[in-house]
C-alpha cells in the first residue's frame, strides 16, 4: 500500500526518474517480508525504478524517536501552535540513536564513495552531520516540508544548538518559502558564531558553507490529472452518487486530511458552516 504522505507523493516521481536507493524505516510485517537479506526491495514492483532501503526500529524507539521528539517536540515547534511542545530526554536520546541508524545504513550504501544525499524532514535533523563526520566526500541537502519558526519559538528548544549544528554541515538547506529561510539564518545568527550572508543566502559554520533556498514544493499535477480522467474514475464517482443519491445538480465538496491539530480540520468545518449561513441558497 503507497502512504499518501506529502513527501511520498512529491518524491516518488522524482525517485523513479533518478534511480538510486531510498532508506525508510519500515514498519509492521509486510514490510519484513518483502525485502531481501540486505532489507531492500526494488519498487514500484510491476516496473522497477529504483530501490528502498529499509531500517527497523524496536516499539520503544518508535515511540520515543518518530511519536516523541519528532512529532511532540519538533512538530508543534515548528508550526508554532498552540499545542505546547515537550522536550523529554529519553525522547531526545532515541532521535539520535535513530539518525545515526540511518547514518549507519546510508553510509552502507555508498561506502567510501562520492554520491549526493537528499535528506527529508524533521525526523533528521542530525543526518547530514552524522553522514559528513564519516564520509568528507558526500554531498548533502536537506529539504524541510514543515515551516521553520521564528528565533523567539525556536530558542526555547533545548537541544537547538545540536539541531543547528546538524542541519549547517549540510551543502544545501531547503524550505518552502523565503520566510522560513530568513527565520532560520537569523536564528543561526543568534545562537551560533556563524557568518550569516544575506545577499548569498548561506551561513558559514565551522569553515563550511551551507546554501539555504526556498523550493516551494508541489504535486505532480499532471499525472493527478492524468489519473482523474480514466474511466474507472468516472465508473466510481457514479457508483459514489448513485449509493449516496446525490443528483447532478448538487456540490460535493471533499476534504482529505490527516486527523492532526494543525490541519486545520475543526475550522475547515466551520467555514464550512459559515458558508452555508452566508449563502443559505446553497444548502
Amino acid at each position: 500500500i503507497r502512504p499518501v504522505g506529502g513527501a511520498v507523493t512529491a518524491l516518488d516521481p522524482v525517485m523513479k526518474v533518478c534511480k538510486g536507493t531510498w532508506v525508510a524505516y519500515g514498519s509492521g510485517n509486510a514490510d519484513k517480508e518483502v525485502v531481501d537479506k540486505r532489507n531492500e526491495i526494488r519498487v514500484p514492483p510491476e516496473n522497477p525504478k529504483y530501490k528502498l532501503r529499509r531500517i527497523w526500529l524496536t516499539k520503544d524507539e518508535e515511540n520515543g524517536y518518530y511519536y516523541g521528539y519528532s512529532n511532540k517536540s519538533i512538530w508543534p515547534l515548528c508550526h508554532m501552535t498552540y499545542t505546547k511542545p515537550s522536550f523529554d530526554e529519553v525522547n531526545w536520546a532515541y532521535y539520535k540513536i535513530i539518525n545515526k541508524r540511518f547514518a549507519d545504513t546510508i553510509l552502507d550504501v555508498v561506502r567510501d564513495k562520492k554520491a549526493f544525499v537528499w535528506i527529508h524532514d524533521y525526523h533528521l535533523l542530525l543526518l547530514g552531520k552524522m553522514l559528513k563526520a564519516k564520509n568528507k566526500k558526500l554531498l548533502t541537502a536537506h529539504f524541510l516540508h514543515i515551516p521553520w519558526p521564528n528565533t523567539e519559538a525556536f530558542r526555547i528548544c533545548p537541544q537547538k544548538k545540536e539541531i543547528l549544528q546538524g542541519l549547517l554541515a549540510n551543502d544545501l538547506l531547503g524550505f518552502h518559502i523565503r520566510y522560513h529561510c530568513g527565520n532560520f539564518m537569523e536564528t543561526v545568527k543568534l545562537e551560533l558564531e556563524a557568518r550569516v550572508d544575506a545577499e548569498r543566502n548561506s551561513v558559514t559554520y565551522g569553515g563550511h558553507e551551507t546554501l539555504v533556498r526556498a523550493f516551494p514544493i508541489s504535486v505532480d499535477f499532471e499525472e493527478i490529472s492524468k489519473s482523474a480522467q480514466q474511466r474507472d474514475v468516472d465508473k466510481t464517482v457514479k457508483e459514489l452518487k448513485d449509493e449516496f443519491s446525490i443528483g447532478d445538480d448538487v456540490f460535493i465538496m471533499v476534504g482529505l486530511d490527516r486527523i492532526d491539530y494543525t490541519k486545520g480540520i475543526i475550522e475547515k468545518i466551520q467555514a464550512v458552516d459559515r458558508f452555508f449561513e452566508k449563502f443559505p441558497k446553497y444548502k
